[in-house]
């Protein structure tokens, strides 16, 4: 198994590139566990504290799940990646069965910050792309999906978003073994990407 992870900065194209790299292969070649499916339980919160939830350090995150499910996946076993809205903070009642296969993807912004994670990694790649570009589109999602109005999502961008990209994720992108500019909209970085997926696959 190809274990890839695909790192970048919020708003970024992280999900068009991996949407992308899927459709560049053969079906059912690829699996796909997403880190923010991994976020810590905290329902239990008032509205008010889960405003004020930092969804961008690396301590929300349960990497010790996260890590033990890659491990399954390459040990050619089956499982069931949890679900989390952001709405309620919590966790949903139903999984997503994810089934081992020659590719896994391991998507999230943080995922280059823990080092357990990271040993497993055999392809490093991060999206890299212009802050104001990054902006539009997660006040875009924190309107149309996330329940934030235009002021609040401006507020928690440069309460948590900002600095924790500037404090966190950004550094990672020194781990990166490929850099792609402009996310999704950069085909030939896309391109070069998936051949090299193919080349490992033995599938030029």
């Amino acid at each position: 198994m190809l274990v890839i992870g695909i790192a970048g900065g919020s708003g970024s194209g992280k999900t068009t590139v991996v949407k992308k790299i899927i459709e560049s292969l053969p079906k059912g070649k690829v699996s796909v566990l997403s880190q923010d499916s991994y976020y810590k339980d905290l329902g239990e919160l008032t509205q008010e504290e889960r405003e004020s939830i930092n969804f961008d350090h690396p301590s929300s995150i349960e990497w010790s799940l996260l890590s033990k499910h890659v491990q399954e996946l390459k040990a050619g076993k089956s499982i069931e990646m949890p679900t989390y809205s952001y709405v309620t903070c919590r966790r949903g009642k139903e999984t997503i069965a994810v089934h081992p296969s020659e590719v896994l993807i391991v998507e999230g912004i943080l995922i280059f910050t823990d080092e357990e994670l990271g040993n497993v990694l055999d392809l490093k790649v991060f999206v890299d792309t212009e802050a104001d570009e990054r902006l539009i589109r997660i006040i875009q999602r924190d309107v149309n999906e996330r329940g934030r109005g235009l002021d609040k999502s401006i507020r928690h961008y440069l309460t948590y978003v900002k600095p924790m990209h500037e404090c966190f994720i950004e550094p990672t992108k020194k781990l990166a073994d490929i850099i792609i500019p402009v996310g999704g909209q950069n085909e030939k970085g896309i391109d070069i990407l998936t051949s090299k997926i193919r080349q490992t696959l033995k599938l030029l």
